[in-house]
C-alpha cells in the first residue's frame, strides 16, 4: 500500500469519498488517522445528517471535512495557524462546499465569546497540551440538547469529565486513545433545589 504525500489528506467516505485536499503539515498538525475517522463517523452515523458543527481545534480540518462530506449542515473550523486556517478554506473552496465557515481563532478565546450551540463538536487539542480539559469546562452552554463531543487523548492519560458529562464510546489506535461524550446538565435535587 503506498503512503500518500505528506501535506495530502483523503476524504473516506461520503459525497467527496477518495477526493483529495491539502493541508500545512507544520507545526505538528497531522490528520486523524483514517481508521479513526472511520470508527468516529461509524459511531456518528445516526447523528451527522443535518448536524451543526464545531471542529475546534481544526489543523488540517480532516475532521471537519469529513462531517460535511457525510451530510452535516453546517462546520465551523477553529484553527489559530494562519497557514493552516487558510488551507481548510482553500480546501472547502475546492470541494464547493458553502456550507463551513473558518476562523482563525484561538479556541479558548472562540469558546469564551461564542453563543452559536452545536449538535457536535469535535476536539482534538494538540498532542500532549493541557487544552482538552479547558475546552471541556466552557463547552457545555454551547451544545445542544442531544449533543455528541468527539475526544482524542493520549493514552494512559483519560480525560477527568466533570459532573454532566458521560462518555458513551472510546476506542485505543496506537498510543491514541478517542472516544465520544455526550452532556446533560446534572439533575439538581428537589429538595435543595
Amino acid at each position: 500500500m503506498s503512503r500518500r504525500p505528506l501535506g495530502k489528506l483523503r476524504i473516506i467516505g461520503g459525497q467527496w469519498r477518495s477526493r483529495i485536499v491539502d493541508f500545512v503539515d507544520g507545526d505538528g498538525v497531522r490528520p486523524t488517522p483514517d481508521r479513526v475517522r472511520q470508527t468516529l463517523y461509524d459511531w456518528l452515523a445516526p447523528h451527522i445528517e443535518g448536524a451543526e458543527v464545531l471542529d475546534l481545534f481544526a489543523g488540517s480540518g480532516a475532521l471537519g471535512l469529513e462531517a460535511l462530506s457525510r451530510g452535516a449542515a453546517f462546520v465551523s473550523f477553529c484553527e489559530r495557524g494562519a497557514e493552516q486556517a487558510q488551507a481548510i478554506r482553500e480546501a472547502l473552496k475546492k470541494l464547493g462546499a458553502a456550507n463551513a465557515q473558518v476562523r482563525q481563532d484561538e479556541a479558548l478565546a472562540l469558546l469564551a465569546r461564542e453563543t452559536k450551540q452545536y449538535d457536535l463538536v469535535l476536539l482534538d487539542p494538540p498532542y500532549a497540551s493541557d487544552l482538552l480539559p479547558q475546552a471541556l469546562a466552557l463547552l457545555p452552554p454551547r451544545l445542544k440538547a442531544h449533543n455528541r463531543v468527539y475526544l482524542e487523548w493520549p493514552r494512559g492519560k483519560p480525560p477527568q469529565l466533570a459532573a454532566g458529562w458521560s462518555l458513551l464510546r472510546e476506542k485505543q489506535a496506537g498510543q491514541v486513545c478517542f472516544g465520544l461524550a455526550s452532556w446533560s446538565a446534572p439533575a439538581t435535587d428537589p429538595v435543595l433545589g
